[in-house]
């Protein structure tokens, strides 16, 4: 925690934080407006064009959802009004613009926490804010998925009342009926705007901190939450007249950013060089055709104010991609400046601009050939596997081949030296804990009010929830203390949404030889944000056995410190706030001191392990340990689950924070020993202990 000193303040400044505090009023307030304004948008239109720039199908499905879905809303505005009413509120945002609130020591507040962003890496805080809007955004899918679960209760309900008359609106909770639908990424675009979480919330032209060439982003909302392009739907992000005060030597508005999904019939895009249609007069039917003539104003005016002042603007492209959460990915290719501009007549017979944009020398090369996404050459056979040196090495044990690679070594050489096993084994002299009651469920477990599984992992008991959610085949909300499964006894299938982590491995995963860590993990797959990976498998010893049994350089030893990570101990994230401990164990009690200082148990996976036994550490890891208790509940035994942390490209090396506090580690001497980190990342600390 960073403490700030008060400091005495004159009246002036008490003034001026008085001001500061009603600007940062009106631009919540403005912010709810801008949302709803949006979301009308939307629900009012019922098929009705709306000019807001470059739509992409991302979009395009959600209007089209909104508009079936709200026959009777209200009624349709017209376009172009909407488009000036829009204008307004942008004007009257940008002018009551608030950056995150920091301290005088360079924290920040985020969520209501004290976070010291000054001593991380630009790349680091990009990364942070991105997890949080992860968070949020699975919050707002737990909540649709809540809100599904009650719709569906109430019809079943009112239909074993009456088989002669369907269920009214009526039957239907009041607040369930206004709620059609919500997207969760604006929600969580929304909470992060509302709670002042917006990384840069201040336009800028040029790059972005810690957003480099090559940069993905899963949907238009996770660009808005970093500041990168602040608006969801719009294709031009531009500075208003409100930045006069700021940028007094240039002419307003500017643009700062643009976006090509190729929306527009006219648009032509040959990467290093675009020609890019302007906003406005869009059809957003689907079928890409103009409607009505554009005008020179807002985000057109703004690209041409780029041209007469050789000014650049950010490129961003969306390309389709299926294994994407949201079906599009989203790379930034650098910065363009934009050359020419011009009015034409379009193929539709309307009025359109043009802007010439081409690439600015020196930045690395297009992560986008040709404008196709490729990030990377995923394999699609064996045959097409580089380096090959293990077809599978799980040994058909998995549902996946696991192959290895070596393109390294001379010659090239399989990972040897251990036994592959998918399950865990018990060392001598560890008995396992009585299997756990479970809940009473049958088939799948719905209502977390019902399941006493799910109620273990909440302290509120007005509010109970699964730790999932169903969508991409199951992602853990956040990471907790620990979390609770259902086990052997409970009554509900193998399909349970509350026993994500237990189905193995549905990631198609590579282990692969690096130049300077070993061997390494990577998937070819695209694995969401809170995704389970895979388990930490081997062999399961007490702690104080290991001197015994383990050679000094065994460096896969595994400590299962639940009750460490719940304290907080020795670096560790606390994460004791989501569980009721009293219900299954006392951790407080005065005699467990000595399981602070060292856990009781480990899993060594030296000699008997799987995947997860090549995992490398990193100072800014993708993933991030949790543990997790089904088949009883003894947190000093509980598994040790690999999640995502973030959205993880394909071919992006797996890692993990291994934890080691500095100058902890010693040899049989007692001399402290030390490991340099070759991870490579821009905030590494420079040594593994």
């Amino acid at each position: 925690m960073v403490v700030v000193k008060a400091q005495r303040r004159v009246s002036a400044r008490i003034q001026e934080k008085q001001r500061e505090e009603k600007q940062r009023e009106e631009k919540l307030r403005l912010v709810k407006r801008r949302v709803d304004l949006l979301t009308d948008e939307i629900i009012g239109n019922n098929g009705a064009a709306v000019d807001d720039g470059d739509v992409d199908d991302e979009e395009k499905s959600t209007i089209n959802a909104f508009s079936k879905s709200n026959k009777r809303g209200r009624k349709v505005k017209d376009a172009e009004n909407v488009e000036k009413e829009e204008e307004v509120e942008e004007e009257k945002l940008e002018k009551g613009k608030v950056s995150v609130e920091s301290t005088s020591s360079g924290a920040e507040l985020v969520d209501g926490n004290v976070v010291n962003f000054a001593e991380k890496s630009d790349h680091a805080k990009v990364k942070e804010t991105l997890r949080l809007f992860n968070k949020y955004y699975l919050q707002g899918v737990q909540e649709e998925e809540q809100r599904c679960c009650r719709i569906v209760e109430v019809d079943s309900k009112a239909s074993k009342k009456s088989n002669k008359s369907k269920s009214k609106k009526g039957d239907v909770p009041e607040d369930e009926a206004k709620n059609k639908a919500k997207r969760p990424d604006l929600k969580a675009v929304s909470k992060m705007m509302k709670n002042n979480e917006i990384l840069y919330s201040t336009k800028r032209i040029g790059d972005i901190p810690g957003v480099h060439v090559g940069h993905q982003f899963y949907s238009r909302a996770e660009m808005v939450a970093v500041g990168f392009h602040s608006h969801w739907l719009n294709g031009i992000d531009y500075m208003g007249m409100s930045y006069k005060g700021d940028y007094k030597n240039y002419i307003f508005p500017l643009a700062v950013a643009i976006v090509l999904s190729g929306m527009y019939e006219d648009d032509l895009d040959n990467a290093e060089d675009v020609v890019y249609t302007g906003q406005g007069g869009h059809n957003l039917t689907g079928d890409k055709r103009q409607i009505r003539d554009q005008k020179l104003e807002r985000g057109n005016l703004a690209l041409k104010n780029c041209v007469d002042q050789d000014l650049p603007v950010r490129v961003i492209r969306g390309h389709d991609c299926s294994s994407s959460y949201t079906g599009k990915v989203y790379s930034y290719d650098g910065l363009y400046k934009v050359v020419k501009y011009w009015a034409e007549k379009g193929l539709s017979g309307f009025t359109v601009f043009k802007y010439r944009l081409r690439r600015l020398e020196g930045q690395p090369i297009l992560t986008t050939n040709q404008v196709r996404f490729i990030n990377g050459r995923v394999p699609q056979s064996l045959s097409e596997i580089r380096g090959l040196v293990c077809e599978d090495i799980s040994g058909g044990q998995e549902a996946f081949p696991i192959p290895a690679t070596n393109l390294v070594d001379d010659p090239p050489v399989a990972p040897t030296g251990f036994t592959y096993c998918k399950s865990m084994q018990v060392a001598k002299g560890v008995k396992l804990p009585t299997t756990a009651i479970g809940c009473d469920c049958r088939g799948n477990c719905l209502n977390s009010h019902d399941c006493s599984c799910a109620k273990l992992n909440s302290t509120d008991s007005k509010h109970y929830d699964f730790p999932y959610v169903h969508r991409d085949g199951g992602r853990l909300v956040e990471a907790k203390a620990v979390v609770f499964e259902c086990g052997p006894k409970c009554g509900c299938g193998p399909d349970c949404i509350n026993r994500t982590s237990q189905r193995g491995l549905k990631y198609r995963l590579e282990v692969y030889r690096t130049p300077k860590k070993g061997w390494a993990v990577r998937s070819w797959d695209f694995i969401p944000a809170g995704a389970p990976v895979c388990e930490y498998i081997g062999v399961l010893r007490r702690t104080e056995d290991l001197d015994n049994v383990c050679d000094n350089e065994n460096n896969f030893i595994f400590d299962i410190d639940c009750l460490q990570t719940m304290r907080g101990l020795g670096g560790r994230e606390r994460r004791l706030r989501d569980v009721s401990i009293s219900t299954i164990y006392n951790s407080d009690r005065p005699d467990d001191q000595r399981v602070e200082n060292t856990p009781d148990y480990c899993i060594d996976a030296g000699a008997v392990g799987n995947v997860a036994r090549f995992i490398n550490h990193s100072c800014e890891p993708n993933l991030f340990v949790q543990c997790v208790l089904s088949s009883h509940h003894d947190l000093k035994l509980a598994r040790v689950v690999l999640f995502a942390a973030d959205n993880i490209p394909p071919l992006q090396e797996l890692t993990y924070d291994y934890g080691y506090e500095l100058d902890s580690v010693h040899g049989p001497d007692g001399k402290v020993k030390q490991m340099a980190c070759y991870c490579g990342a821009e905030g590494c600390r420079g040594r593994l202990f």
